[in-house]
């Protein structure tokens, strides 16, 4: 339970103190090309439970194809902004909405 209270205190000051940057990666991301800002995905936690992870869009997007294409076909290509964003793993960020 203590665990449980400090990973959520901790969690909700990160994302009070980091949304400055929030906005600016946000900013970074949207003048990258089109698309969306954050890259969703249904993953498979603790228990099996399914959650859903957030993380900054870091390559190009293609409504047309399916995001698990990627693993079958050529790779999609990393934008400029993207680059930066998960050569510093702040493309990980939005992961502290997994935690609330």
């Amino acid at each position: 339970m203590t665990k449980r209270a400090l990973d959520l205190a901790a969690s909700v000051l990160g994302l009070l103190l980091l949304s400055p940057l929030f906005l600016f990666l946000a900013v970074l991301v949207r003048l990258g090309g089109p698309g969306p800002v954050f890259y969703r995905q249904e993953r498979v936690g603790m228990a099996f439970r399914p959650f859903v992870l957030y993380k900054f869009r870091t390559m190009v997007w293609d409504p047309g194809r399916p995001p698990d294409a990627v693993l079958f076909g050529p790779r999609r290509p990393v934008t400029g902004p993207g680059r930066f964003l998960r050569a510093l793993k702040l493309d990980e960020l939005p992961q502290l909405w997994n935690v609330l």
